[in-house]
């Protein structure tokens, strides 16, 4: 069986429909070449098939997602089909979906089940997605693995003796592996960029308040830190689950009122580029694959900004540790010592520094914060666009926590190995990783693309170029 379309091939053999974008999932919805239906049984094999490769479900949603795409089927028979009619989406065990199971990675909600649908999640019903299974993620999303004492080491369908990234892990690996075209995800110190980086899909971490968290996001933790998106395969699905997805919600104090008044200027993007941030090492391989990714942006109609952006070294320590560890803490405040009896050792080890900040070292690493956004400010006054390497490493083995030395450097193993991920949490902007490579054991590579704040249309269609002349769809992990 064929789809009306050129770009889409056979799709008779298993894993080939929940192989296909969303958009090429609702060209062939519109063309009868197949339905929902086949769609979501196809997804839910290769959900299995992946789970059982990767460790990427951690709850599935099958029953209730064959209603959802036989009444899907039925609105494209009847011409009512809604804007994302039928897609499978996967939703990341941190956000809510009424009546199913909320475990956050944390034994002690191991029996918590929500009781209402997060907004994006409404948002997706209201669209017509189909959902499909809530995905893995570590302990209350605190570190960038997807390993949890409830799910154990979720790995990398490219190696599956590497991590998946996280804390979206299960997510971006579901996606990698062709179970289904988009995943919802969230990010406090990347975890929407840093699995997909790992995994070689697209993910997208919006504007701070672009896009709600409430209610849920369970437990609140990284609460100025974290954000709500999307992970495909292609530029296009990311876009129009964003469109989907964003809006404003009163339940979430930082949601924004809508998009922001864009100008059309005809005049081209001016392009910031930085392999290291003037403060980190970075892995040789991850810095010619950036090298070359930026060759290729910059051959096109955009124009070279000359702007630079150099971090202080002592960020991570002055800034990141104080805001995240307190509010990481915070979150789980009103636990006993009980609860956290099957947690996740480095997890207490986080809680424990993180109660030790007082709240004048969380004001003044807030100043502080304050002061680098300010150099985000000077940055886009020259520059529409910053690209830095998503990450200065490729995955690292599973079970671990990170990486302790970078290219004969050492880096914290915590968050340290993240350092292009988590300054763009404390300044609020936009930010997507796309692939641009492979180290030579072939373990994918990513590009981020920075814009500035409410400007996700400039990272898509930065993304979108270069996605369209150097495509990363023809090579794909094999689970087998």
């Amino acid at each position: 069986m064929k789809t009306g379309s050129d770009n889409v091939a056979e799709v008779s053999a298993t894993g080939a429909l929940a192989g296909l974008s969303a958009a090429e999932m609702l060209e062939g919805f519109r063309s009868k070449s197949f339905d929902p239906v086949d769609v979501v049984e196809d997804t839910i094999v290769m959900l299995s098939a992946a789970d059982a490769a990767c460790n990427i479900m951690v709850s599935d949603l099958f029953e209730s997602a064959r209603r959802q795409a036989q009444e899907s089927a039925a609105a494209w028979n009847e011409g009512t089909a809604r804007p994302m009619e039928g897609v499978p989406v996967s939703i990341k065990d941190l956000v809510f979906v009424e009546g199913a199971p909320c475990k956050g990675g944390a034994p002690s909600l191991a029996n918590y089940v929500a009781e209402t649908d997060a907004h994006v999640v409404t948002k997706l019903r209201e669209a017509g997605a189909v959902l499909t299974c809530k995905t893995t993620t570590c302990e209350s999303g605190y570190k960038l693995t997807a390993d949890s004492p409830v799910t154990g080491i979720t790995r990398n369908p490219w190696d599956t003796s590497r991590t998946s990234g996280g804390s979206s892990g299960g997510a971006a690996a579901g996606v990698a592996a062709g179970a289904g075209p988009i995943a919802i995800g969230t990010d406090g110190v990347g975890s929407i960029r840093v699995p997909s980086s790992f995994c070689g899909v697209v993910g997208l971490k919006p504007t701070f308040g672009y896009v709600s968290r409430a209610p849920g996001f369970f437990p609140p933790s990284w609460g100025s830190l974290a954000h709500t998106g999307p992970i495909a395969r292609t530029v296009s699905d990311i876009a129009t689950t964003l469109e989907v997805i964003s809006g404003y919600d009163m339940r979430d104090a930082a949601s924004l009122f809508g998009a922001p008044d864009v100008e059309a200027s005809e005049k081209p993007l001016r392009i910031a580029v930085s392999a290291d941030l003037g403060y980190t090492p970075v892995d040789p391989a991850v810095r010619q694959a950036f090298e070359d990714a930026c060759a290729a942006i910059l051959s096109g109609p955009f124009d070279f900004s000359a702007a630079k952006l150099e971090l202080a070294p002592d960020v991570f320590e002055s800034v990141l540790k104080p805001i995240a560890y307190s509010e990481q803490a915070g979150s789980v405040g009103t636990r006993g010592d009980s609860d956290f009896a099957g947690s996740d050792p480095e997890f207490r080890a986080v809680i424990d520094e993180g109660r030790k900040f007082s709240g004048v070292d969380y004001v003044e690493a807030t100043h502080r914060r304050s002061k680098l956004r300010g150099q985000y400010v000077q940055l886009f006054q020259n520059a529409d666009v910053l690209l830095t390497p998503t990450l200065p490493v490729t995955a690292f083995a599973a079970g671990t926590l990170g990486v302790s030395e970078i290219d004969g450097q050492a880096v914290d193993g915590h968050l340290g190995w993240s350092p292009f991920t988590w300054p763009i949490n404390l300044t609020g902007l936009p930010a997507a990783t796309v692939p641009c490579g492979f180290c030579p054991d072939g373990l994918p590579i990513g590009l981020q693309i920075i814009a500035p704040w409410g400007r996700e249309d400039i990272v898509l269609k930065i993304a979108s170029y270069f996605e369209s002349v150097k495509p990363w769809l023809g090579v794909r992990p094999s689970l087998s």
